[in-house]
C-alpha cells in the first residue's frame, strides 16, 4: 500500500499508508491521544475521526478543548436531543440543529409546548441514549433518492433543505441507533463520549429566522466533556444572570425599553451620566490620537445607499420613509454620511490621512425576537471613524487604530483577542482587492506579533476586517472593536485626492469602532462590573449620610464643596436611621458613603465606608476630597 505525508500541527511528519483513518493515527502517535481525540481538520476542513486520508496532508487531531473539538462534541449534542425528543413525541417534526458558543439548539415543529418539567424528561432520555453508545455512521444519497427517503418518513423541513441543492447534489445523513438525521457533520465516532449534557432553556424561533415563516419550538442545551466542567459552566450562568444588565439597569434606574418603543432604548438621568463619561473619555482621546469629530444626518436618499451597495447587500435591516414625494432611508452604518463629508472639497496627498470620527446614531430593523436589553437593540450610536489614505499609509493606519483600541480596553481593565474575518458570499469587489485587503490586516497584525483567529467568510459586505473580542471578568466574550479596511466604497464614490505628479488617485479607507455601540458597551460594562462602576464612571460617586437633622448643615457645606469640584454627590437627607441609609446607598451600588456625626463635625472629617472594602475610617474632608479626585483623574478600577 502506498505511504502518504501527514505532517501534524507541531510541524513533525508521519508516514502512513494511504487510506489510514484519523483515529489510527491518533492511535499510532498516542493511546491518550486516541482516547481524548474527537474529530481531525484535514488541510483546513473539520473531518470525523473515521474519515481516511489519501493524500499528503496538514492534520491537527482535535480534542474537546480545541474550540473546533467543542464543536463536534455539540453537535453530536444536538443529534442526541433530536433523537430523544423523536423516541418522547413521535409526531414531531424535525429542522435544525446546530453547535452554537458554548453550546447547541435543535428547532421543533411540535403542536405540544414544551415546559421546563419536559426539558428535564427529554434531558434523562438523552442520557439513555449516551449509555447506549451509540455509533455515528455516515452514509450518502443522491439527492432524489435522500428527498424520497425524509418525505416517507413525514419531515417536511429536510425537504424544504434538500429541495434547495442542485439536482446533482449527494446528500450526506448520520444514522445512530433508530435515528437517522440529514446532516453534513462532522460528529464525534459515537454518542458515549458526551459525558455531561444539560438542557438549558427552550424559545420561539422563525423557521429559517424569518418572520413570514412559521415559529418553531428551540430547544438550548449544553455539554462537556467531564461533570466538572459542566458544573463550573453552570456557576458562570447563574453569576451572569446575577449580572444581567437589564435587572441591574432597572435596579439602579440606568435605563428602560418601553412598550411604546421595542428595541430603542430611554436613558434616564443616571444612565446619561455613564454615557457622557463614556463619550466625553472618546472625545477627548480622539482628539490626542490625531482625529476630528464630524456629525452626519440620520435621513438621507435612497439614492445614496443604492450607491453605497447597502441597498443590494443590507435592504433587509433597513428602515424607510418619504420626504416630498422622495424615497429616503434611515442610516443603518454611517459611512455614507463620512464619505460625503470627504468630498465637499478636494484634498492633497499632503492632507492625507484624514481621520474623521462620529459618535453616529444608526438605526436597523431587527426582528423582535431577538432583541436582548442594549445588547441587540434597533437603535443605537456607534463610535465610528473612517480614515482617508494613501497605499503606503495602511499598514501605518491599521497599526495606529489597533494601538488606540488597546489603549482604550486597558482603560477599562479589558482582556482581549483578535478575529480576522474574510471575504463573504455576498461581497463586492473582486478576489483580488480582497486578497489585498485581507492580507494588509494580516501584515498589520504579524508586525505587530498580535496573535490572531481567522474567521473565514464572516467579514463585511465591502472589506474583511479585524474584530476585537472582549472578555469580562466571568469569562464571557463580546465582540466590540472592529476595523475593516474598504477598497470598494472609495471607488463607488468615485473619492479622489491629488497626488504628487498633479493626477487624481484613489485613496483607501478604514471603517473603525472602538466600543462599538455605546449602548451595547454600556450593557458590558455593568455586567462586568455588577453595576459596581469604578467611581470615575459611577452615576453618583458620594453619598452624603447625616446621623440626625442637627448634622444636616454640615453635610449640605460637604456636598457644596464636592460639587464645586465636580464629584458627584448626593445628599441623604431623609429622617431614617443611619444603618438603613447605609443600606440603601449600598444598593444603589455608589462607590463612598460619608457618615457625619457630632465627632466628625468637630474635627472636620468624614466617616469614609467604601462600597467594597466597608468601614475605611475618618479622614479630613479636604484629604478625602483630593484623594477622591486623583482617584477619578487617574480612571482608578479600584473602590
Amino acid at each position: 500500500m502506498e505511504n502518504i505525508k501527514v505532517i501534524l500541527k507541531d510541524g513533525s511528519t508521519r508516514d502512513v499508508k494511504k487510506g489510514t483513518s484519523i483515529y489510527e493515527i491518533a492511535k499510532e502517535i498516542s493511546e491518550g491521544l486516541a482516547r481524548v481525540a474527537v474529530g481531525g481538520e484535514v488541510d483546513g476542513k473539520l473531518v470525523d475521526l473515521s474519515h481516511e486520508v489519501m493524500d499528503d496532508c496538514n492534520l491537527n487531531i482535535l480534542r474537546f478543548d480545541d474550540e473546533e473539538g467543542k464543536e463536534f462534541f455539540r453537535h453530536t449534542s444536538s443529534h442526541v436531543l433530536a433523537q430523544a425528543v423523536k423516541r418522547l413525541y413521535p409526531n414531531v417534526k424535525l429542522a435544525i440543529g446546530p453547535a452554537i458558543d458554548n453550546g447547541f439548539y435543535y428547532d421543533f415543529d411540535l403542536e405540544y409546548k414544551f415546559t421546563p418539567e419536559d426539558l428535564e424528561k427529554i434531558e434523562a432520555e438523552m442520557k439513555k441514549i449516551v449509555k447506549e453508545d451509540l455509533k455515528l455512521e455516515k452514509f450518502q444519497l443522491p439527492r432524489d433518492k435522500a428527498l424520497e427517503m425524509v418525505i416517507n418518513e413525514g419531515e417536511d423541513y429536510k425537504a424544504e433543505l434538500i429541495r434547495d441543492l442542485p439536482e446533482d447534489s449527494i446528500i450526506s445523513f448520520y444514522k445512530q441507533g433508530e435515528f437517522t438525521d440529514l446532516c453534513a457533520g462532522p460528529h464525534l465516532p459515537s454518542t458515549g463520549k458526551v459525558k455531561a449534557i444539560k438542557l438549558l432553556s427552550v424559545a420561539g424561533a422563525y423557521w429559517r429566522g424569518n418572520e413570514k415563516n412559521k415559529m418553531l419550538q428551540r430547544i438550548y442545551g449544553t455539554s462537556f466533556e467531564k461533570k466538572k466542567e459542566l458544573e463550573d459552566y453552570l456557576n458562570r450562568l447563574e453569576e451572569a444572570k446575577k449580572r444581567d444588565h437589564r435587572k441591574i439597569g432597572k435596579e439602579m434606574d440606568l435605563f428602560s425599553l418601553q412598550e411604546e418603543g421595542p428595541g430603542f432604548p430611554f436613558f434616564h438621568p443616571k444612565g446619561m451620566v455613564v454615557r457622557n463619561q463614556l463619550e466625553d473619555l472618546w472625545r477627548r482621546e480622539h482628539v490626542k490620537w490625531g482625529y476630528e469629530e464630524i456629525k452626519t444626518p440620520i435621513i438621507l436618499n435612497e439614492q445614496l445607499w443604492r450607491q453605497s451597495g447597502h441597498w443590494d447587500h443590507y435592504q433587509e435591516n433597513m428602515y424607510f420613509t418619504k420626504i416630498d414625494d422622495g424615497d429616503y432611508a434611515v442610516k443603518p452604518m454611517n459611512c455614507p454620511g463620512s464619505i460625503l463629508t470627504y468630498k465637499r472639497k478636494m484634498h492633497s496627498y499632503r492632507d492625507l490621512p484624514i481621520r474623521m470620527g462620529e459618535l453616529g446614531l444608526v438605526h436597523r430593523h431587527e426582528l423582535s425576537g431577538v432583541l436582548h436589553g442594549l445588547m441587540r437593540v434597533r437603535c443605537f450610536t456607534q463610535d465610528d471613524a473612517h480614515l482617508f489614505m494613501l497605499p503606503e499609509q495602511i499598514k501605518d493606519e491599521i497599526i495606529g487604530v489597533i494601538d488606540f483600541i488597546d489603549y482604550m480596553y486597558k482603560i477599562f481593565g479589558f482582556k482581549y483577542h483578535i478575529e480576522l474575518s474574510t471575504k463573504p458570499e455576498n461581497a463586492m469587489g473582486s478576489d483580488e482587492e480582497w486578497e489585498l485587503a485581507t492580507n494588509a490586516l494580516r501584515e498589520a497584525m504579524e508586525s505587530k506579533g498580535l496573535p490572531y483567529k481567522i474567521n473565514e467568510g464572516d467579514g463585511a459586505f465591502y472589506g474583511p476586517k479585524l474584530d476585537f473580542q472582549l472578555e469580562d471578568c466571568i469569562g464571557r466574550t463580546w465582540q466590540c472593536g472592529t476595523i475593516q479596511l474598504d477598497f470598494q466604497m472609495p471607488q463607488r464614490f468615485d473619492l479622489n485626492y491629488i497626488g504628487a505628479d498633479g493626477e487624481k488617485h484613489r485613496p483607501i479607507m478604514i471603517h473603525r469602532v472602538l466600543y462599538g455601540s455605546i449602548e451595547r458597551f454600556i450593557g458590558i460594562l455593568i455586567e462586568h462590573f455588577a453595576g459596581k462602576f469604578p467611581t470615575w464612571i459611577a452615576p453618583v460617586q458620594v453619598k452624603i449620610l447625616p446621623i440626625t437633622d442637627k448634622h444636616l448643615e454640615y453635610a449640605s457645606k460637604i456636598e457644596k464643596e464636592m460639587k464645586a469640584k465636580d464629584i458627584r454627590v448626593e445628599l441623604d437627607a431623609r429622617n431614617e436611621k443611619i444603618g438603613y441609609k447605609i443600606r440603601e446607598a449600598q444598593l444603589q451600588k455608589v462607590p463612598y458613603m460619608l457618615v457625619l456625626g457630632d465627632k466628625e463635625i468637630e474635627a472636620e472629617s468624614v466617616a469614609v465606608r467604601s462600597r467594597d472594602k466597608g468601614e475605611l475610617g475618618v479622614v479630613k474632608t479636604d484629604k478625602f476630597i483630593d484623594d477622591i479626585l486623583e482617584e477619578i483623574k487617574s480612571k482608578s478600577m479600584q473602590v
